[in-house]
C-alpha cells in the first residue's frame, strides 16, 4: 500500500484520526479502524469503538512511509467496489 493508492484498499487495520469534521465532537477521534462500512468508520479509541461518518469527516491516515489526509466522501462507498475501482480519484 501506498499514500497514492490508499482508498483502493481495505482499511481495518490502519491508524487514523479524524482530522476536520462537520461534527466538532469526532474531531481528535483516533485510533485503529476496527471495520467500515458504505458510510462509515468504526474505531477502536482508548475510551471503545466510536462509528465516524465517512461523508462528515477528512481522515489522516497512519502509514509507515507518509501520513496520508483522504477527504471522507471519497471512502462513501462499500468497501469491495471501492477496492476494485480504478479511476476518479486523485489517488488512484
Amino acid at each position: 500500500m501506498t499514500p497514492e493508492s490508499l482508498v483502493r484498499h481495505e482499511l481495518a487495520g490502519l491508524d487514523v484520526a479524524v482530522a476536520e469534521s462537520s461534527n466538532p465532537d469526532l474531531v481528535g477521534t483516533a485510533g485503529r479502524v476496527v471495520d467500515e462500512t458504505t458510510n462509515t468508520l468504526l474505531v477502536a479509541t482508548g475510551e471503545g469503538v466510536r462509528q465516524v461518518p465517512k461523508a462528515a469527516a477528512t481522515f489522516r491516515f497512519r502509514l509507515p512511509e507518509a501520513d496520508v489526509v483522504v477527504d471522507g466522501d471519497r471512502l462513501v462507498a462499500r468497501p469491495a467496489r471501492r477496492t476494485e475501482s480504478n479511476g476518479g480519484s486523485l489517488w488512484q
